[in-house]
């Protein structure tokens, strides 16, 4: 009987919207509360869930064959797995988080250097510290159970390494950003002695290629339309697409189905400019994935 893939999903913050691009990717994830072994509609794969802050040590080890966490972790347990696909969302927003040095709004300190002989508050521990030393720099570094921006704010720390997406939380805390340490995604990894195995690793590259064609999918829509034949060459320059725009005569007509595939974030405009063009019937429809 083949083997089953062990695969590891993140516990915490990354996991709803992992569940989530499973889902768009076409396995349905079933998470009880009660229960470290989701369900999954695929008789190939087994699922477990940890926390992030631990997969790596378990994909490490041989525990897991892969899963997904963060870049930071991997760094903060000094991790040697292999990474099979970057795959750039998290718990709100679809871009890379950052870890960061943060002190109160007041503080005199500016750089790096100013913060000699203080101490820092983090969950990012061991990482932090390899990161100062190897500047020369003299720290503290203390662990953090959570609440970590109320460190600096209480006087128990001079400031705090702390992961942010959106800044949000470090400003209400009267804090503020001096220094960058890293940007950190979520990954998919895999137990070096697992990318070896033939069935596992198809198995695995075929996760991380409808992952990231889901990903992809995300961020662009499809659009069409309907064009007369004598404004065509005024319509293709506008549309940006993947390769070129599907054109289909419509039947017993001189009109035209221009259909084709654009990033979200350009089509509040193109529209309009579609319109003014001499496009009309314009659909916008989203995509699943785009592999």
């Amino acid at each position: 009987m083949k083997e089953r893939l062990k695969l590891g999903i993140p516990k915490g913050s990354l996991q709803n919207a992992t569940t989530e691009l499973f889902k768009r990717s076409g396995w349905k994830i079933n998470v009880n509360g009660r229960s470290y072994f989701p369900e999954i509609n695929d008789d190939d794969i087994d699922c477990a869930i940890c926390r992030a802050q631990e997969m790596s040590r378990y994909v490490e080890n041989g525990t897991l064959d892969a899963g997904l966490t963060g870049k930071d972790w991997i760094a903060e347990n000094s991790s040697d797995v292999y990474v099979a696909a970057d795959l750039i969302y998290s718990k709100v927003s679809a871009r890379p988080a950052r870890w960061v040095l943060a002190v109160p709004y007041d503080s005199p300190a500016k750089t790096l250097e100013d913060l000699r002989g203080k101490k820092i508050a983090t969950e990012l521990v061991a990482f932090t510290r390899r990161y100062f030393a190897e500047k020369n720099i003299p720290v503290e570094v203390e662990f953090s159970w959570g609440a970590t921006e109320a460190k600096v704010v209480s006087g128990l720390a001079d400031a705090i390494v702390e992961v942010t997406e959106t800044e949000t939380t470090i400003r209400a805390h009267g804090l503020k950003i001096i220094h960058e340490l890293m940007q950190t995604n979520t990954q998919l990894i895999v137990n070096r002695e697992v990318w070896k195995n033939p069935e596992k690793r198809e198995k695995i590259e075929q996760i991380a290629l409808l992952l990231q064609g889901a990903l992809r999918g995300d961020k662009l829509v499809g659009i069409k339309m309907n064009v007369p034949e004598p404004c065509i060459e005024r319509i293709i320059p506008l549309l940006p697409s993947l390769n070129a725009p599907t054109i289909a005569h419509l039947y017993n007509s001189d009109w035209l189905s221009v259909e084709s595939v654009v990033d979200s974030s350009v089509v509040r405009d193109l529209i309009p400019r579609l319109l003014k063009n001499g496009a009309e019937g314009i659909i916008e429809y989203p995509l699943n994935k785009v592999v």
